[in-house]
């Protein structure tokens, strides 16, 4: 079952707040997520059943710091369309 505690963060990009204009957030996730335990979490926590969502998953980069190599961790990002009359006051921007 999904929770509130996988959503990671709102993306705050150039393309993602283009995208909110029409009504469409972009969140990230932890990689376990669902798009049915994404729903739930909407309908729970803000009240809003989403009309669409799209997922797309993100292998994180491995990188090099003083010749140590890291890896980021994997995660998974979530485009939800909301209704027209839908808002999420703590998600303005």
């Amino acid at each position: 079952m999904a929770d509130i505690t996988d959503i990671k963060a709102i993306m705050y990009t150039e393309k993602s707040i283009d995208l909110q204009e029409h009504g469409v957030i972009v969140v990230q996730t932890s990689p376990r997520m669902t798009k049915n335990g994404l729903k739930e979490v909407f309908k729970e926590f803000f009240g809003i059943n989403p009309l669409k969502v799209n997922s797309m998953r993100v292998n994180g980069k491995v990188k090099r710091f003083k010749g140590i190599e890291g890896k980021r961790p994997d995660l998974k990002k979530f485009y939800v369309t909301l209704p027209e009359d839908a808002k999420i006051e703590s998600l303005a921007v």
